[in-house]
Order: C-alpha cells, then sequence, then structure tokens
C-alpha cells in the first residue's frame, strides 16, 4: 500500500470517489521507475496507459530539429498523461523526460475504461480533469500572449515556488521561452 499512498491522498482531497471503485482501481496499478534522463511519452505516439506521477520531477516539451520548449512540470503526485491523446485515441504532439529517479503508477487504457462504464464517479474524474486541463491551457496561452518574462517568473515565484527549487534554471528559461542568460538577469533584478 505505501507505493498507494500517494494517489489515495490525491483521490481523497481532488476526486472522492466511493471507497469499493477506489480500491478496485488501485488494484488495477502497477508500479513502474524509471532513471533520470529516460523519456517516458514520446512524440507521435499513442497514450494507452493512464500515468499517475507517485514521485520524482518530470520536464514536458515540444520539439522541433532545432528546439526543445518545455510546457509543463510535474513535481508533486498527479496524473501526467496526455489526457487528448489518451482519450482521443490519437498520437501525441508532446515528450516527457525524467529529471530525477521517477515512480509511477500506471494503468493500461481498457482497466481504466472498464472501471469508468462501471463506475459513475469515474465518468465525473476525467471530465473534472478535462476542466482542469482546460483551464491550465487557457492561462498558459493568456500568460504567455500578455505578460512579460519578468512578470511570468514572478507568478512562478508565487503560485509555483517548487518548480523553482528542483527544476534547473536552463529549463525554467525555456519554459518562459527566454535565454537562461535573461533569466539570470530577471532573477538578480528581483532579489
Amino acid at each position: 500500500m505505501s507505493s498507494l499512498r500517494e494517489i489515495a491522498i490525491f483521490f481523497e482531497t481532488e476526486h472522492p470517489l466511493n471507497q469499493e471503485g477506489l480500491q478496485e482501481l488501485f488494484d488495477s496499478f502497477s508500479v513502474k521507475n524509471y532513471q533520470k534522463g529516460s523519456i517516458i511519452l514520446h512524440e507521435d505516439t499513442l497514450e494507452h496507459q493512464l500515468r499517475f506521477l507517485n514521485h520524482g520531477n518530470i520536464r514536458e516539451y515540444y520539439a522541433t530539429k532545432n528546439k526543445e520548449t518545455n510546457i509543463n512540470f510535474y513535481t508533486k503526485p498527479q496524473f501526467i498523461t496526455d489526457l487528448l491523446a489518451f482519450n482521443n485515441d490519437s498520437k501525441t504532439r508532446k515528450f516527457q523526460e525524467c529529471l530525477t529517479e521517477v515512480e509511477l503508477l500506471t494503468i493500461d487504457k481498457a482497466k481504466f475504461r472498464s472501471h469508468l462504464e462501471k463506475y459513475t464517479c469515474g465518468k465525473e474524474f476525467v471530465k473534472a480533469s478535462f476542466q482542469k486541463l482546460f483551464r491550465h491551457k487557457e492561462l498558459l496561452e493568456y500568460n504567455r500572449i500578455t505578460k512579460t518574462p519578468e512578470d511570468l517568473y514572478k507568478e512562478l515565484l508565487i503560485y509555483k515556488p517548487d518548480w523553482l527549487q528542483k527544476i534547473p534554471q536552463y529549463h525554467i528559461a525555456s519554459y518562459l521561452n527566454i535565454t537562461p542568460e535573461t533569466l539570470s538577469r530577471i532573477r538578480k533584478r528581483i532579489s
């Protein structure tokens, strides 16, 4: 049960379900461990599993031939699956890389979908997850268009201080779409 502690806390606080359905869901998860530097999600692949970050830090990014741009970091226990690709049975456009050693809980898509059919609360979980995903994407787009990198960094200080402690600065710079040198100057001005 120690591997399931974080996901149990997550569901208790974020998505309460009935205990019977929750225990059955937990029993379907497998534990997977990854080394630092492992790529756990590749662009142009199908999402066959729902993944929950139990421990560790992950960066999510888009990549072109010449550049990688970070779009999210996962530093706390939460689901990290590309939900759009997972739900639509489509290929993802994202990559996910382990920035530390990582422990994931995974469940195959078919098993997860059978839980959704069996328990009404599962459908509520998916609906709430998509609403959260769309709010996050909307906020990210709005912020990147309307705010300066310095304003965005100040927001990270307030809302994502764990990122600034756990994520290398060059990855933070990529997330802000600036160079590491510009980030260094912003940090000096603010402190």
